[in-house]
């Protein structure tokens, strides 16, 4: 049995990433019941948010279902703090932590009963999750959408180089694969380099039950090659779609604006005021290089079926 579905006890090695603004109880739910690991995005929420996400999905969910679901943790996060409590309290099945040092929660998740992945950006830190027992590695290259690490490193050649790292240290941590992934063929290669599972986030973020709003999903079914780009490095790498924000962002990048500049120009809700409210001038539009593929909203369980079958065929006709 493949080691992901083996470990989170579900039927496809997909996982659908904790994005805010996008994850919420109705995709991860979805995706659970498709018969993958449905993250809600515990970044864009407060600690009452979750706790009622959670609680729907409670209800939604039940053992009978082909998956599983859990809850995203970006542990830079402001306030991380009190979304651990309600993990704690909730006890979802799966949490993923990112932007952080997985040392810290990995063993009191794991001691309440909650399988813990982390995602990383390089083999470096994929070693840290080793020493800390994580249950599952996510290596994530620079094509995914959202924050990114700072390496740049593209997936292609993140996935062998963290495969080849974990394999040298005698560890058998499944490796999940992220970034520029939205399709079975995607899925084969990052199973050729060495993973056994993907994240999947830009697919989703578009999907009939993701959180973001209408307009930006359509939107971002018309986005073309080179519609997005890596910005914010001084703070932390994001990629975005080009608009009206982000040439403003780009033009004080250029000339050498510090930090708390850029923060002035981002100010509060950036991110929600793009992607849950609708203004695509003047929002922060998140999502990844893979977004000039995809020309339809799709069901999440269209999205995991079409991965599947994608895969499948691909298997057969080139390595049968």
């Amino acid at each position: 049995m493949n080691k992901i579905c083996k470990v989170f006890d579900v039927k496809y090695p997909i996982v659908a990433g904790g994005m805010v603004w996008c994850s919420g109880w109705r995709l991860a739910a979805a995706v659970c019941k498709a018969g993958g690991i449905g993250l809600i995005g515990a970044g864009s929420m407060t600690p009452e948010v979750l706790r009622e996400h959670i609680t729907k999905i409670k209800d939604a969910c039940n053992s009978q279902e082909k998956g599983t679901w859990g809850v995203n943790i970006p542990l830079m996060k402001a306030g991380v703090e009190e979304i651990i409590e309600v993990v704690k309290e909730e006890l979802p099945p799966v949490v993923f932590t990112s932007a952080g040092s997985p040392k810290k929660y990995t063993k009191t998740f794991q001691e309440l009963g909650i399988k813990v992945a982390h995602v990383v950006s390089g083999s470096k830190f994929a070693l840290k999750c080793v020493e800390a027992g994580v249950d599952a590695i996510v290596a994530e290259g620079f094509e995914a959408g959202g924050h990114n690490g700072r390496e740049e490193t593209t997936t292609m050649a993140l996935i062998p180089q963290v495969a080849d790292a974990l394999r040298k240290a005698g560890a058998d941590t499944p490796l999940i694969a992220a970034g520029g992934i939205a399709s079975g063929r995607a899925m084969a290669a990052a199973f050729a380099l060495g993973a056994v599972g993907v994240q999947v986030g830009t697919a989703f973020a578009l999907a009939e039950e993701s959180g973001a709003c209408k307009e930006f999903k359509e939107y971002c079914t018309s986005l073309q090659e080179g519609d997005t780009m890596l910005v914010l490095k001084k703070l932390s790498p994001t990629r975005l779609v080009k608009n009206a924000f982000f040439d403003r962002i780009m033009e004080a990048e250029n000339r050498g604006a510090s930090a708390e500049e850029l923060l002035g120009i981002i100010g509060a809700g950036r991110p929600k005021l793009g992607m849950f409210d609708g203004d695509l001038i003047e929002g922060e539009l998140e999502i990844g290089q893979i977004v000039s593929q995809i020309k339809e909203i799709k069901t999440a369980e269209r999205i995991i079926n079409d991965m599947i079958s994608e895969y499948n065929t691909i298997i057969l006709e080139k390595f049968a």
